[in-house]
């Protein structure tokens, strides 16, 4: 059996999307140096006050940015893979599960959608100060991930989209978020400018 080491945050990890950690706990950092010694990955899971969420993503530690005497160190990760988390094993001092992998249904998003949601990111991102991302290629992979992870986004809105398997469906979402959130910043833009 292949259990997975688990990491719960507060947050939501997005495939493709990089994710810098800053590890201090013991048993995280037991955690982390037998996932670099093996080279395999860990899974993140957002947790909150009602426990674990069932659907998780899988991170690939990129580089250790910083080490520390004490044995702390900053690590830059990425998420690769969506799971579920089947069953949770509690043996060692951080948790691990059997997990399966979440695949896509296959099918492609419309142009039409793809280039509204890419429109409407480069407008928030500038508004925001951000600058247009040059990275995101209308043929990324899983460019909705890409999009949502480059934004400070509600964690609810972002497990929704790690559990949503069509792209398509999680284009629409992002573009429906991205257009409510247009109007606020568009006027704060403008206040600015005044």
């Amino acid at each position: 059996m292949n259990l997975l080491p688990i990491f719960p945050l507060d947050l939501v990890l997005l495939p493709g999307v990089p994710l810098p950690l800053h590890i201090f706990e013991p048993r995280y950092k037991e955690m982390i140096g037998e996932c670099l010694e093996l080279k395999k990955p860990f899974g993140i899971v957002r947790a909150t006050g009602d426990g674990l969420a069932s659907t998780g993503c899988t991170a690939e530690i990129l580089s250790v940015t910083k080490k520390y005497d004490d044995g702390r160190m900053d690590i830059l990760t990425r998420g690769v893979d969506r799971f579920e988390l089947l069953e949770v094993n509690q043996e060692r001092a951080f948790l691990q599960a059997e997990v399966m992998l979440v695949d896509d249904e296959p099918e492609h998003a419309p142009a039409t959608l793809v280039e509204r949601a890419l429109l409407l990111h480069r407008e928030v991102m500038k508004l925001a100060g951000g600058g247009a991302n040059s990275e995101i290629e209308a043929e990324s992979h899983n460019l909705s991930f890409l999009l949502a992870g480059s934004l400070p986004l509600d964690a609810d809105f972002k497990q929704n989209l790690l559990t949503t398997t069509s792209e398509e469906k999680r284009l629409e979402a992002v573009v429906e978020y991205l257009q409510a959130v247009l109007p606020g910043l568009r006027r704060a833009a403008k206040a600015r400018w005044n």
